[in-house]
């Protein structure tokens, strides 16, 4: 016992101040945020057919993801997966302030709440029965940096967990590109050397003496591990994909360009989609997305967070005299150039992949990034060694940072709400909607329990118009816009069984098409009208779309 209570005060020891605000943070913010997701049962269309799900996605080259939400069972459990995703990103956020070399507790603080109320994570929410695995992949992907950055020959075990991450969800590969980026900037810098954190009192005896800085032949060995890192695990995830694949005689799906990561079409694809592309896709998703910044109070805040990361990166050339060597330059240029094509990676290696919110949450680092540079300039030991104290701008900065980053912060928790409204909303409305269809169904003469069922799904917007009232907030929070959960017949069939207990028969495939281009379909009423639900042949037609008029004039009607 004894033992077990020293490693215990030993560990507490060892955690710093740093570690603990990012983690804590993250989950009291993430909590906050996500508590009506998590506390609710408000599915989205995909999760009606996934109430139970075994993840078992190895067309799509997630070969992991099965083993990575079975912790939490294949039930959608909203309060168990979100309370198992909201710890991922807690870890997640303290190892990112690790590798960013983030100095103060309470950039720490912010960087934690940050990850854990970007509004891209509201849609993943949106998602549950998925989520706390697509978390364990972004958890994989920030580790894989972490020990590659921690450790000597870290990278292999950072590997390893690329590899795991990119079999759970391959988003968040430019998670982990964008960190060694980063982490690579730091080598060159000087600034990896290790150093003690201070509580930001302006104390200079709790800072203590750096390591010396690193050669340059150490510099480039350090930053090499990261690209050893990414092959490694790059090739790693492949060979284990290809063998599953042939061992469970599956192949690659369409989706998401998944068929381009195998069978040697990678390359071509990549070649395939222009650079040009990556740059405006990343240009057009910044300012017109309102994920980023929801509203003009963030950009106001994003605004001032650039102005002082550039002051102080200038203030830091200035005084090192980085302005008289070309590679300050060379490093400029290239940053510019890599930053946005890391951010867009998955869309060069995959091809025709559709970029949705989901996959969009690497664009937290932007915020995450302009406040490490701050902290990382602001709270530079040398700064804390003046009898003066810091300068008047540093001072300022040490405040912007919190301040700046709490504006943010409630700004995304805003955003996630509203988006959440809309999602209950709709869950409401499908209900209100199914339960009216289904007396209609169960009315129409000849109706008995089996009989087949054919609709298309679409809810008329004629007979029922537009009810999202988010004005845009949710555009492009995939899962969380649209007025109604269900868009085709399958939708309707899970969504009878599981929330109005009727299991009806609601046919699919290729007799579909036949009724939908029949005469008897098109002259129908779109529901609720009068011949909206009928009997034809032995099977109930169900009409819920608009009304087209066009094909009405071809039966001359």
């Amino acid at each position: 016992m004894k033992n077990f209570n020293r490693a215990m005060e030993n560990l507490k020891d060892g955690l710093s101040s740093v570690t603990k605000g990012a983690f804590f943070s993250a989950l009291v913010f993430g909590l906050l945020a996500h508590m009506v997701p998590m506390t609710g049962d408000f599915p989205n269309h995909d999760g009606l057919g996934s109430l139970y799900f075994n993840q078992d996605m190895l067309s799509s080259g997630r070969w992991f993801l099965s083993l990575a939400c079975g912790i939490s069972s294949y039930f959608a459990l909203p309060w168990l997966i979100g309370v198992l995703s909201i710890l991922y990103i807690g870890i997640a956020a303290a190892l990112t302030c690790a590798v960013l070399k983030i100095r103060n507790k309470y950039s720490a603080i912010v960087i934690g709440a940050l990850m854990a109320t970007f509004p891209a994570l509201a849609s993943t929410f949106a998602y549950v029965f998925t989520m706390d695995g697509y978390m364990l992949g972004l958890l994989m992907a920030v580790a894989a940096v972490y020990f590659t950055k921690k450790f000597r020959f870290g990278w292999i075990g950072g590997a390893v967990l690329l590899a795991l991450s990119l079999g759970t969800y391959q988003a968040y590969l430019p998670v982990a590109v964008i960190l060694s980026l980063y982490a690579a900037v730091l080598i060159l810098m000087g600034e990896d050397g290790k150093s003690v954190i201070s509580s930001a009192d302006g104390d200079p005896d709790k800072w203590k003496g750096r390591e010396p800085e690193d050669n340059a032949k150490t510099k480039i060995f350090k930053i090499l591990r990261f690209l050893y890192m990414g092959i490694l695990g790059g090739g790693l995830y492949f060979v284990i994909l290809k063998v599953l694949l042939k061992v469970r005689g599956v192949s690659m799906g369409t989706y998401q360009g998944g068929s381009n990561l195998v069978g040697g079409k990678s390359l071509e694809a990549a070649t395939e989609v222009k650079m040009a592309a990556a740059y405006k896709d990343f240009a057009v998703f910044s300012v017109k997305s309102k994920i980023l910044a929801p509203n003009v109070f963030v950009w106001i805040a994003l605004g001032i967070l650039i102005g002082a990361a550039l002051m102080l990166l200038l203030r830091e050339i200035v005084k090192k005299k980085w302005y008289k060597s070309p590679v300050l330059y060379i490093a400029i240029i290239l940053i510019a150039m890599i930053y946005p094509v890391a951010s867009n990676v998955v869309m060069i290696v995959m091809g025709d992949v559709t970029y949705h919110a989901i996959m969009r949450y690497q664009w937290v680092l932007i915020p995450i990034i302009l406040i490490a540079i701050c902290d990382l300039l602001a709270y530079k030991p040398e700064y804390y060694a003046a009898a003066a104290g810091r300068e008047s701008f540093v001072k300022l900065v040490t405040w912007l940072i919190p301040v700046l980053g709490c504006l943010i912060v409630f700004c995304y928790i805003v955003t996630d709400n509203i988006g959440y409204s809309n999602l209950q909303k709709k869950y409401e409305r499908t209900y209100a909607y199914c339960e009216r269809l289904l007396d209609r169904i169960e009315q129409t003469e000849g109706y008995y329990p089996g009989i087949p069922i054919a609709m298309i799904g679409v809810v008329s917007e004629d007979q029922y118009p537009k009810a999202d009232l988010t004005e845009g907030v949710t555009d492009n929070l995939i899962g969380l816009s649209g007025d109604y959960l269900c868009y085709k017949g399958a939708d309707y069939k899970h969504f009878f069984k599981a929330y109005l207990g009727a299991d009806l028969n609601i046919i699919s495939g290729e007799e579909i098409g036949e009724i939908y281009n029949s005469e008897e379909y098109v002259l129908m009423d779109s529901f609720p009208g009068k011949t909206s639900v009928k009997l034809v042949d032995g099977t109930i037609y169900v009409k819920t779309e608009n009304i087209d008029y066009g094909l009405r004039e071809k039966y001359g009607k």
